[in-house]
């Protein structure tokens, strides 16, 4: 798994669109990065608002082909009436099973954008937002259990301390767990606004950005964010054939440690024998990006939340 983000980079949510559901962040760029072939089988695995499928479909001729993956059941409302198009309702964790089912391995590409969508921040009662009271909730998927609220109310300090410190690098993580757990000796912790007054005397510095952290970290272990990223990247290799190519976007840097150094080693852990120049890459891709692609300035001033994407793109030997 990986290790404590060195940053205080946080991912910022949306806020509303006058028509949007989501701006694709980086589109130009990750059609560019993608390379597709007007006849190639392609992958979105993080469907939402489609507007990264749309452009990918415009690259493709009739003969191609582009599966979509989502949970979150309103990204269907976004499918367009188009018969290349496959839409698979589940997490991208299962990618490999899913793409076997339907008989389209290998694949020409993949891309994930790992964002939280402007409409999940937007929607009230999903809970993913500190602007609104609402159940504590945060599920990506609807049909699974675990929520906010579970982790809040079942928890014990220990676990709070060490997702609150390594998924949002609270600064007084282990003070805050414990704020927890004294306040949910009175009852349920049920609500966000309930939840902002239970800790409100140790919240610390800007109550906006702190609230920020404690969100993303509550949201990375509820959905299991970085074992889901895990376990896509891993299944790359299997599902991209050769000369196809994978395009990520991460928010923070907790995702986009694991994605370059799975890229760039084919796996997750940095070596000792690495830091001093003495392994040898076992990665099955080749970087087509030496750096992080990041959003131009034009970009930047129509979606502020583009600031903190960075995009990877690599090809499969």
């Amino acid at each position: 798994m990986a290790k404590k983000n060195n940053s205080k980079e946080v991912e910022l949510e949306a806020l509303p669109e006058a028509s949007d559901y989501h701006v694709p962040v980086l589109l130009h760029e990750v059609v560019e990065g993608l390379a597709i072939k007007p006849d190639g089988v392609y992958v979105d695995c993080t469907f939402g608002g489609g507007g990264h499928s749309r452009a990918i479909l415009e690259q493709l001729g009739p003969n191609g082909k582009l599966v979509a993956f989502d949970q979150d059941e309103d990204a269907r409302q976004n499918l367009p009436n188009d018969e290349r198009v496959l839409f698979v309702p589940h997490n991208f964790r299962h990618l490999k099973r899913f793409l076997q089912l339907h008989g389209v391995l290998p694949v020409d590409g993949v891309l994930a954008d790992l964002g939280v969508s402007s409409h999940q921040f937007n929607k009230a009662e999903r809970g993913f937002s500190t602007r609104f009271d609402a159940d504590l909730d945060m599920r990506m998927d609807q049909r699974q259990e675990k929520s906010a609220f579970h982790v809040l109310n079942t928890y014990g300090e220990a676990q709070l301390h060490k997702l609150f410190e390594q998924y949002g690098e609270v600064t007084n993580s282990r003070t805050l767990a414990r704020t927890i757990v004294e306040a949910r000796k009175t009852g349920p912790i049920k609500t966000i606004a309930g939840f902002k007054t239970a800790v409100h005397s140790i919240v610390k510095g800007n109550p906006n950005k702190y609230f920020a952290q404690v969100f993303q970290a509550l949201r990375i272990e509820v959905n299991d964010e970085l074992g889901a990223l895990q376990e896509l990247l891993e299944q790359l290799p299997q599902v991209i054939k050769s000369g196809g190519r994978a395009a990520i976007i991460t928010f923070h840097s907790l995702e986009d440690r694991l994605v370059k150094l799975f890229f760039r080693d084919g796996g997750f852990e940095l070596e000792e024998d690495e830091i001093f120049g003495g392994k040898k890459s076992m990665s099955a891709f080749e970087l087509v990006n030496r750096k992080p692609v990041t959003a131009t300035d034009a970009e930047l001033k129509l979606n502020t939340r583009s600031r903190s994407a960075k995009l990877r793109v690599a090809e499969r030997k």
